[in-house]
């Protein structure tokens, strides 16, 4: 690394259950080669990863539930070698390396919650400690046989929170640990209106395959996203708020 580089030029993704990946995961993945070529890229998966690391990991793997798996994954290859992670269904647009001189670097996904689908960090960050040792006497499983379904996204977003994040969506620095950026910078999809902000500052747009829902929820979405390429994104967007004031 340069004398002023932090994080390691490695991609950290994860694949899990063994399936094919689909040509949006395909296509994601020739971006990383495209403008990350220089890079070294970890798959986590059964074969690099202990699925019996703890209780949660080892209830969400047997539930086939495997984005969950994914979440605790993701923060132990980060903490034990730095480098960035990216989700899978994350296109990537530019190099990273004028980012790497931070200790971690985070971006918000909506105002007032923090992304996971791309972060960057130094190997043994205390932050990132902090999200893996969240998982530590954890149960996917709850005691009335259904699972623990909050999002990674939900419990970092938490944890920064109570250590003094304010979610308002801008760019701050915090105690020397990490940058957070705005929104544009790493997850410029607007998932729920089905509309892209990207700007000339966009690194990198999350799409939220989501192929863990259910049959119905996907069916849902694919609706929602044709209906949003026939009338746009902005005007969804007033039917839904339109919807709401009635």
């Amino acid at each position: 690394m340069t004398q002023n580089q932090k994080i390691p030029k490695i991609i950290h993704y994860c694949w899990f259950g063994n399936g094919e990946k689909p040509e949006l995961v395909q296509k994601c993945m020739r971006s990383w080669k495209q403008h990350l070529h220089d890079y070294q890229f970890m798959e986590w998966n059964e074969s690099s990863f202990d699925m019996n690391a703890n209780a949660y990991v080892k209830e969400a793997y047997e539930a086939k539930k495997y984005a969950f798996v994914s979440d605790y994954a993701r923060v132990y290859g980060l903490y034990r070698y730095g480098g960035i992670y990216l989700d899978t269904d994350v296109e990537v647009f530019k190099s990273f390396d004028d980012l790497l001189h931070h200790e971690s670097f985070w971006g918000f996904e909506q105002e007032n919650y923090i992304a996971t689908s791309t972060i960057g960090t130094a190997k043994g960050n205390p932050i990132v400690e902090i999200f893996l040792d969240s998982y530590q006497g954890k149960k996917f499983r709850k005691e009335d046989g259904s699972f623990d379904d909050l999002t990674n996204v939900a419990i970092v977003t938490d944890i920064l929170r109570k250590l003094g994040l304010v979610m308002n969506g801008e760019y701050q620095e915090f105690a020397g640990l990490a940058v957070f950026y705005p929104q544009t910078y790493f997850s410029p999809y607007d998932y729920i209106n089905c509309r892209k902000f990207i700007t000339e500052n966009t690194y990198s747009m999350h799409y939220f395959y989501k192929s863990w829902l259910p049959p119905r929820a996907r069916f849902k979405s694919k609706m929602k996203y044709g209906l949003a390429k026939t009338i746009g994104g902005n005007n969804l967007a007033r039917l839904r708020k339109a919807q709401k004031s009635f």
